[in-house]
């Protein structure tokens, strides 16, 4: 099965690259993974309280997870699968979208504000030559009927 790679973060942009990999996921019967990377800089404390803190992050990205994929699951019949991993988000990007076979488009969403797409969208850019899928740029501005068109 074609999956479509979505990046979980805080950013507004990301929940309308949730709703298009959703929403096309369910109209060519693909799936869709979640990733969401943790950044090393988070865990530069001692050890102990680094491991306080990884779990911490693990539990709030899960919880974060779980309400994009409750809507995945009732609107669109999709069950989303949520990867983490750790280090610096673009090679992490990259490093996924390589390792599974299966992840047939990554999905990101770009910034509506002036200064630009944002940095991962920025940085993607970049590397889209070294890509091996497509990527899809959902604007953030973009409004959910619009994207329910191009879905």
């Amino acid at each position: 099965m074609r999956k479509f790679l979505v990046v979980l973060d805080s950013s507004t942009e990301c929940l309308n690259a949730m709703r298009f990999a959703a929403m096309r996921a369910a109209n060519t019967g693909g799936g869709v993974e979640i990733l969401a990377v943790i950044p090393p800089e988070e865990f530069n404390h001692w050890i102990g309280v680094g491991e306080i803190m990884r779990e911490e992050a693990r539990d709030r990205i899960e919880a974060h997870f779980e309400v994009f994929a409750k809507w995945m699951r009732e609107r669109h019949k999709i069950e989303p699968e949520l990867v983490i991993r750790e280090g610096d988000i673009v090679s992490e990007i990259l490093a996924q979208v390589k390792e599974d076979a299966q992840i047939g488009v990554l999905v990101l969403g770009a910034g509506a504000e002036k200064s630009g797409p944002g940095p991962i969208v920025s940085q993607l850019i970049r590397a889209a030559s070294t890509l091996p899928v497509p990527m899809t740029i959902v604007p953030g501005g973009m409004s959910k009927d619009r994207i329910a068109k191009v879905s």
